[in-house]
């Protein structure tokens, strides 16, 4: 209810009607709020709902009967950056000290592939990259650029696909949509074109043809949470009888472990920790509790606003909720996102 409340509040004032909320407890899986926004009264069902009802809610163009959360699906944007930072860090294409000069972006032949901030970000390490959200960072990892070799389409697929993107995590709602992570195979035999380097870079910072869903987003950063484990997220916690006898309890079901070595999670986890800090989510530093996480502005259309996110958990040292927020057209992840999960923690 009250994650319900202050989304709505928050999406009043940027003149937004949708958003999701997702809370969910890293070391079982268990959805603690699930919040799709625009909602709709669901006694109308209870007590019989009208046919000018039901077409009124099925016709509307805000769609209030479609569930944002686990049907919606979205370019992932920079929430992307731990996993891809991961997997560099893995694949030993970089190292905790390996630095990038981020001068605004990077220039190949007549393509320009930018940063968010003008003039750049100077010098970068991994941890560095996650808290500001540097994308030169990314390209360098992900595609590579002059002499540098990146990890390429192929192994950010392998990884991205290690953590369950592309496939249904099996929550128990209906319609769960699975997502997609783009292939070289898949491009040239569906747009009959090559792929090119600019693709790899759009891959890399979570924009192009990589599309996720909010609680896939939320279930690999309960992975970043717990450092081992990706839980199958759940909503019934145990099945009772009418007199209160507990017929089923659900037992936390693990999808994926041990993906990373425990130095590569220490790594991105204090990139993570760094952005609440003194990166691009800072503001969660005036909280009592310590926290990590990754901001996110998605580019999804030439003439509509990016959505914006954030995901993360609490406290940094063991977490007991990982939160992720999405605001489809809110601009900036840090300005739209953040708050509402800032405002929710505390």
């Amino acid at each position: 209810k009250k994650l319900e409340d202050i989304l709505n509040e928050n999406l009043k004032k940027l003149n937004r009607q949708k958003g999701v909320g997702i809370v969910m407890n890293p070391q079982n899986g268990e959805i603690m709020a699930l919040v799709s926004l625009p909602t709709f009264d669901a006694n109308i069902f209870a007590r019989g709902i009208t046919i000018n009802e039901y077409q009124s809610l099925e016709q509307s163009i805000d769609k209030p009967l479609f569930n944002r959360a686990v049907s919606g699906e979205y370019p992932s944007g920079s929430t992307i950056k731990p996993i891809i930072a991961a997997a560099a860090l893995q694949e030993k294409i970089i190292s905790s000290d390996t630095s990038f000069l981020s001068t605004g972006g990077l220039q190949v032949g007549q393509w320009s592939f930018p940063d968010w901030k003008a003039g750049g970000h100077g010098v970068t390490n991994v941890r560095k990259a996650i808290a500001e959200s540097v994308n030169t960072f990314f390209y360098y990892i992900g595609g590579g650029y002059n002499d540098f070799q990146g990890l390429g389409i192929d192994k950010m697929v392998v990884y991205l696909k290690k953590f369950l993107l592309g496939e249904k995590l099996g929550i128990d709602l209906p319609n769960e949509a699975s997502g997609f992570v783009p292939t070289k195979s898949w491009k040239e035999e569906t747009k009959k074109e090559k792929w090119y380097i600019g693709d790899t870079y759009h891959v890399a910072i979570g924009q192009g043809d990589l599309i996720t869903t909010p609680l896939q987003v939320a279930t690999y950063t309960s992975f970043f949470a717990n450092g081992t484990k990706m839980f199958q997220p759940h909503l019934v916690k145990e099945v009772r009888t009418p007199d209160g006898q507990v017929i089923t309890s659900v037992v936390p079901k693990i999808l994926a472990e041990n993906i990373l070595s425990p130095d590569v999670v220490r790594i991105v986890r204090e990139g993570m920790k760094q952005t609440t800090v003194s990166g691009s989510a800072r503001s969660l530093s005036e909280l009592p509790v310590s926290s990590a996480g990754k901001t996110g502005t998605a580019q999804w259309s030439s003439k509509k606003d990016p959505h914006a996110w954030f995901t993360g958990f609490a406290p940094y040292e063991n977490p007991e909720i990982v939160i992720t927020i999405l605001v489809e057209e809110g601009k900036e992840g840090s300005i739209a996102a953040t708050p509402v999960a800032r405002e929710f923690l505390k």
